[in-house]
């Protein structure tokens, strides 16, 4: 069974399940890229897809096609990857910022094709993929949209790290997110920030927020085959009190930032909308995926307020 990416707008009235359509994209649009951690080139293609067949990725190089389900999540070091079970080579990384896009902007259906094991990282936001969403075109559907209302808190955590779904506050019909950082670096110190996930806010407060890292951590990540296509034009590197790139942040708070979009693409391999509220602190991508799966194996966490509602718990 195919279950829609998860998106993070769409409102209803108090005690109603009103639905809200689906959206997709009107036409294909292609770009072409570096992998961050592979340092490949890559080929990507957003095409349209039938509504209620959700978000797929498709690697053209193998002919195989992978849900974006957070149950075929299947490494979670510095980034996100997704793999079919029945061929582990068939995998794709980095789909974090991608996702996020998509979920930003309240996609459901989309067929997202790459030619290699990586998602090109662009300029190491979520901006450049939000260009050419809105591109290709928006167009509502026919469908309505699978929503996922969260019934009681769940909680995941790694000593003091932690990430929890909470009940949407009285009066709250959306998603809304709240996050906390802290790092030793004096440049990112400790951060936080709230903020209503709509596609306004999206992409007025997140979207161009980029990926980061110490220089420290650099050459480490080389020898281990990390980082390999990263460069200062699609990472913010930190050193100390210092951000080595030369045009500075794009916004004092951009390590939160970027880590509170993190959050919105891991959350959108939910396998649909979520209605509720993430609050978490030095969450990091395995704790997002833990989440999710902690959230779906009981089914008391939450209520499905679709049309139709899919077996998610067997994907837990």
């Amino acid at each position: 069974m195919m279950y829609a990416a998860a998106q993070f707008h769409g409102h209803v009235a108090p005690g109603q399940d009103v639905p809200v359509p689906r959206r997709g994209l009107r036409a294909a649009i292609s770009c072409r890229g570096v992998g961050l951690h592979g340092g490949q080139e890559v080929n990507l293609r957003f095409a349209a897809a039938e509504p209620g067949s959700g978000i797929r990725f498709r690697r053209t190089d193998l002919g195989v096609t992978i849900p974006a389900r957070h149950d075929l999540v299947a490494d979670t070091r510095l980034c996100t990857v997704l793999a079919d079970p029945a061929r582990p080579e068939a995998r794709i990384g980095t789909v974090e910022h991608v996702m996020a896009a998509l979920a930003g902007l309240g996609i459901d259906d989309a067929l997202v094709e790459v030619d290699g094991p990586e998602i090109p990282i662009l300029d190491g936001s979520a901006a450049e993929f939000v260009f050419l969403l809105n591109c290709s075109g928006i167009v509502e559907t026919g469908l309505p949209r699978d929503i996922i209302e969260i019934r009681r808190p769940v909680r995941v955590s790694d000593g003091s790290a932690f990430a929890e779904l909470r009940p949407a506050a009285q009066g709250e019909y959306g998603f809304s997110a709240a996050l906390q950082i802290d790092f030793p670096a004096r440049a990112i110190g400790r951060q936080a920030l709230s903020l209503e996930i709509t596609p306004e806010s999206f992409a007025a407060e997140l979207a161009r927020a980029r990926t980061f890292t110490m220089k420290q951590d650099i050459d480490r990540l080389r020898e281990a085959g990390l980082a390999l296509g990263g460069t200062l034009a699609n990472a913010v590197v930190v050193d100390g009190d210092e951000v080595i790139n030369p045009e500075g942040l794009r916004s004092p708070d951009e390590f939160v930032r970027h880590k509170l979009l993190d959050v919105v693409g891991d959350l959108a391999l939910a396998g649909a909308a979520i209605r509720g509220r993430f609050v978490g602190a030095r969450t990091g991508h395995r704790l997002n995926n833990l989440l999710l799966r902690a959230l779906f194996a009981d089914r008391a966490n939450y209520r499905f307020a679709g049309v139709a509602e899919p077996d998610l718990a067997a994907v837990a």
